[in-house]
């Protein structure tokens, strides 16, 4: 492994009731964040190949532990994104070098397909802040019902030198879905938007 990872937290989200109506079954989410040393802290770097390099083994790593916290198959996954949160001696381009050239291909590969772009979100923190995630279908898009988030904090993370990056997967939408639009059921998953 590249990364230099100094913590690893997961997370599992259900949802039983919604302004007191029952879901069955429970929409279901899960986290996976890993805090890692960034090679970059306090230093200008033109070269970020190691950071992309960096995010396809962190893609892999954490859809892997999103998808057995859920205890589901790849196939199952509905929806997914991305976050990253670089300390304050690093850039903002440190976590896209992350999240954008290579994390999406070993994430897909752990979803079973992901047509569909991951959403992401990315920023500069300090330790105990919170991360949002943004959510979406994993094949379409266009599925209203799984526009979604959620959120992660580390209470020490991310420190200045580190990036403290998270992979979501859900097994659902979000509850009692009702703002119309392409249902998962109809969606092809061809195009990535339908």
């Amino acid at each position: 492994m590249i990364a230099k990872i100094r913590k690893i937290a997961i997370n599992i989200e259900e949802t039983h009731i919604e302004i007191g109506q029952s879901i069955s079954p429970a929409t279901r989410k899960a986290v996976a964040v890993a805090v890692i040393e960034n090679p970059y802290a306090s230093i200008y770097q033109e070269d970020l190949s190691k950071l992309m390099d960096i995010g396809a083994e962190l893609g892999a790593m954490l859809g892997e532990k999103c998808v057995s916290a859920l205890r589901i198959t790849p196939a199952q996954a509905e929806g997914y994104g991305k976050s990253a949160m670089v300390g304050e001696n690093g850039e903002l381009e440190h976590a896209a070098a992350i999240l954008h050239p290579k994390l999406g291909a070993p994430l897909r590969k752990e979803v079973d397909k992901g047509a569909a772009l991951v959403p992401s979100s990315k920023k500069m923190g300090s330790p105990g802040q919170v991360l949002d995630i943004p959510l979406g279908h994993k094949d379409a898009a266009y599925v209203r019902s799984h526009f979604d988030g959620i959120e992660v904090r580390l209470n020490d993370a991310p420190r200045a030198n580190e990036i403290m990056v998270a992979v979501a997967v859900t097994d659902s939408g979000r509850p009692l879905p009702r703002v119309g639009g392409l249902t998962s059921i109809d969606a092809k998953g061809i195009d990535g938007l339908r």
